[in-house]
C-alpha cells in the first residue's frame, strides 16, 4: 500500500506542483516588474523549491560531452555494447582517443541510485583508461515477464560484462558490488576464464561488514529476515512497466539515507532558498546539480535486496567462506593468484566503515603482496571515496599508479 499511496500522493500534487510552475514563469519573466523586487524574488525562490521537492526525479542522463586528453579534447559518446534485460554496459567511447589505452570496468552498484551517481568516477579515468561502466535497470521498469534477478545474477553479469570487454582489463567495484564482483573474479579463476582481468579495485565496499560496523550495518543485523520482508518491500503500482513486481523502493532508501543526515539536508534547502533571493546562480546550480543526481533513485527486485540483506550484510557468507553459487559451488577468493587487489576507504565512511574494504586481503590469500595495496583517504565520507576534488587529486593517481605498476612486472 505504501508504494500505491506514494504514487497517488503525486498525482495529487501534480496540480500544485503545476501552479508553483507557473508562478515561477511568470514571475522570472524579464518584463515583470515584480521580478526584481524582494517580493518577487523570494516568491519565485519559494515556487521553485516546492516544484523541485514534489516532482519525480527520473534516470538521469550520463552528461559527458568531452574529455581531455594530452591537452586536446575529445568528444565522449555513451554507446551501450552488450545488455541484457537488467543490465546495459555502457562503454564511453572518445573520439580520436589514442589506441590501446587500458580497459577498465565500472561495477556500480544496485543500491538505490542509478549508475550516472558515478558521473565523477568516470570523468576521472577517462583520459587514461577505455572506460565501461554496468547500468542497471530500474525495477519498475522491468515487466513481471522478464522474470527475476538476485545476487547471483549480479556474479554472472559481471562475469559476463568482463568477457564481453576481454582479458587484462581493470576492474572498479564501488560499494555494494564489492562481494559479488569478488565473487566473481575467484569464479573466473578458478575455471581459468581468459576473460580474467588484470586488476581488481574495491572501494568503500562490505567485503567484511564485520569490521567497523555503522548504522546501516547495524541495522541489518539488529532486525529479523521477516522484518525486512514485510516492511521493505512493496508491489509496484499500476501505471509502471513493471506492476506487480515485489520491489525495494528506491525511495524508501532514498529516506533512509536523507534521516542519517537529515539537519544537513533541511540546512541546504534553505542555503538554496537564500541562494535564489540573493541571486546566487553558481551556488543554485550546484545545490540543482547534487540534488538531480541524489534525488534520482531506482527500485531493487526483491530477491536481489533480501538475498544482498542476508548474504552480505547478516551472515557474511564472502568474508566467512561460504559464499555458494546458485546453492552449490563454493566460492573461494584464494583461486585468485593472477589478479592483483588494491583497496580504498575513506577515513570518515558512514556506509562502509574501515577495514570492510580491506578484509579482502585476508581472503585472497595467494595473490602476492607486491600486488596488493590498501590505501585510506583523509578527511572523506562514502561519497568522497568515488567522487569529488580529493577522489580526482589523490585517489585516482594512486589507482592509476598501482595498475601501471602491476602491469609492467
Amino acid at each position: 500500500m505504501l508504494y500505491t499511496f506514494v504514487e497517488m500522493n503525486r498525482a495529487a500534487m501534480a496540480p500544485m506542483r503545476l501552479m508553483a510552475k507557473g508562478t515561477k514563469a511568470f514571475l522570472d519573466n524579464p518584463l515583470n516588474p515584480l521580478r526584481d523586487t524582494e517580493f518577487g524574488r523570494s516568491t519565485l525562490a519559494a515556487t521553485s523549491v516546492f516544484e523541485r521537492a514534489t516532482r519525480y526525479y527520473g534516470k538521469p542522463e550520463w552528461q559527458i560531452p568531452t574529455t581531455e586528453i594530452h591537452g586536446k579534447t575529445h568528444n565522449v559518446t555513451p554507446i551501450a555494447t552488450w545488455s541484457s534485460p537488467w543490465c546495459k554496459l555502457v562503454h564511453f567511447q572518445t573520439e580520436g582517443a589514442p589506441t590501446g589505452r587500458p580497459r577498465m570496468l565500472i561495477c556500480a552498484p544496485l543500491s538505490g541510485h542509478f549508475a550516472t551517481l558515478l558521473r565523477g568516477t568516470v570523468e576521472a579515468f577517462l583520459p587514461t583508461h577505455e572506460v565501461y561502466i554496468t547500468d542497471w535497470t530500474d525495477a519498475k521498469m522491468a515487466p513481471v515477464w522478464v522474470g527475476r534477478f538476485d545476487l547471483d545474477d549480479y556474479v554472472d553479469h559481471v562475469r559476463m560484462a568482463l568477457q564481453h570487454i576481454g582479458p587484462d582489463a581493470h576492474v572498479l567495484a564501488v560499494c555494494q558490488p564489492g562481494p559479488p564482483v569478488l565473487a566473481a573474479i575467484s569464479m573466473m579463476a578458478e575455471d581459468r576464464d581468459p576473460a580474467l582481468p588484470a586488476t581488481m579495485t574495491f572501494m568503500g565496499s562490505p567485503i567484511d561488514a564485520r569490521k567497523s560496523p555503522t548504522v546501516p550495518n547495524l541495522l541489518a543485523e539488529e532486525r529479523s529476515f521477516e522484518w525486512f520482508k514485510e516492511k521493505m518491500i512493496y508491489t509496484v503500482p499500476a501505471p509502471w512497466p513493471g506492476m506487480m513486481r515485489r520491489v525495494y523502493p528506491g525511495f524508501v532508501q532514498l529516506t533512509s539515507f536523507m534521516h542519517m543526515n537529515w539537519d544537513k539536508h533541511v540546512d541546504a534547502q534553505a542555503r538554496f532558498f537564500d541562494h535564489l533571493v540573493e541571486g546566487d546562480d553558481d551556488s543554485a546550480e550546484k545545490h540543482r546539480a547534487f540534488y538531480d543526481e541524489y534525488l534520482s533513485v531506482l527500485d531493487l527486485p526483491e530477491e536481489f535486496y533480501l538475498q544482498t540483506i542476508t548474504r552480505v550484510f547478516r551472515e557474511h557468507h564472502i568474508a566467512r567462506g561460504i559464499f555458494r553459487y546458485r546453492g552449490d559451488r563454493v566460492v573461494d577468493p584464494a583461486a585468485i593468484e593472477s589478479v592483483a587487489l588494491m583497496t580504498v576507504e575513506g577515513e570518515k565512511d558512514d556506509i562502509s566503515g574501515i577495514g570492510q574494504t580491506q578484509a579482502a586481503h585476508d581472503l585472497c590469500i595467494n595473490i602476492p603482496e607486491s600486488m596488493q595495496t590498501d590505501y585510506i583517504q583523509p578527511g572523506v565520507g562514502h561519497y568522497g571515496v568515488f567522487n569529488g576534488r580529493r577522489f580526482v587529486e589523490e585517489i585516482v593517481p594512486r589507482v592509476n599508479a598501482f595498475q601501471a605498476q602491476v602491469t609492467r612486472a
